[in-house]
């Protein structure tokens, strides 16, 4: 029964992510369609900014929120074509921006560089559009790193604080989330927390989620937490519909 339960606020907080280079709109269509599921819905859906108009065919009518990446992955990108990539985000009908914030120039020094391009596309966006700015922590050498710059996002706008573009061979980490975790609630207003790259199974989510609901002293909604994830949802429906031995559907249980 337990392990029901977290399958289904696991549900609720899943970003169902794609973000490949073989994405077109039938594929993110049938995304969409598989964040419907019948135990309830995803959070969202995250694609890269082209798709976000077909995947709101689908999803305009639901609870469903929708996403689209900017300055993805490399974070090297320029502030004018972030920007566009947001244009075309919510001319679509995004209403979440994941913007990778650019790490490398932060860590090379500019860190006033870094941050004012964080503030200046959340300047550009609605006050609406939450903003989730991924920090790529496994590129970050040190822990210290991994505060300054989630701080440095935290001051420049964002809503949520993210991992990980799921594009470099670390993804989210404990030690990365727990620092996300404590720098969000340092923030002085709400400001959530993503935990993307690498997390496939209810075991590992269920993980992040004890470390959220201990950081922010309650049992976190998607407000407050979600997770990037694309193999994840496998894993959660199979243990809601007791298919757990299910072939090509891993279990951890």
């Amino acid at each position: 029964v337990m392990t029901r339960q977290i399958a289904q606020r696991v549900l609720g907080l899943i970003d169902l992510t794609s973000l490949e280079a073989n994405d077109d709109d039938d594929k993110i269509q049938s995304l969409a369609k598989r964040g419907q599921t019948e135990f309830g819905p995803v959070a969202a859906v995250c694609v890269y900014p082209p798709f976000v108009a077909a995947a709101h065919q689908i999803l305009k009518s639901t609870a469903i929120h929708l996403a689209a990446v900017a300055n993805f992955p490399t974070g090297a990108g320029k502030v004018y074509a972030a920007k566009n990539e947001c244009r075309i985000a919510l001319d679509g009908g995004a209403d979440e921006i994941d913007l990778v914030y650019p790490y490398q120039q932060f860590q090379n020094g500019d860190r006033q560089g870094a941050e004012d391009f964080v503030a200046e596309i959340r300047a550009f966006l609605p006050a609406g559009i939450s903003l989730k700015v991924i920090l790529e922590t496994g590129a970050h050498p040190t822990a210290a790193l991994t505060i300054a710059m989630a701080d440095s996002a935290v001051r420049a706008g964002a809503d949520f604080l993210k991992t990980s573009t799921g594009k470099i061979a670390q993804g989210a980490s404990i030690e990365a989330i727990n620092i996300l975790l404590d720098r969000a609630k340092a923030a002085g207003r709400p400001v959530g927390v993503k935990a993307s790259g690498g997390i496939r199974t209810l075991a590992d989510a269920e993980r992040y989620l004890d470390h959220a609901d201990q950081a922010f002293g309650r049992a976190v909604d998607r407000d407050l937490f979600r997770f990037g994830a694309s193999g994840l949802l496998n894993d959660v429906l199979a243990q809601l519909s007791g298919a757990t031995d299910a072939p090509g559907l891993a279990s951890s249980y």
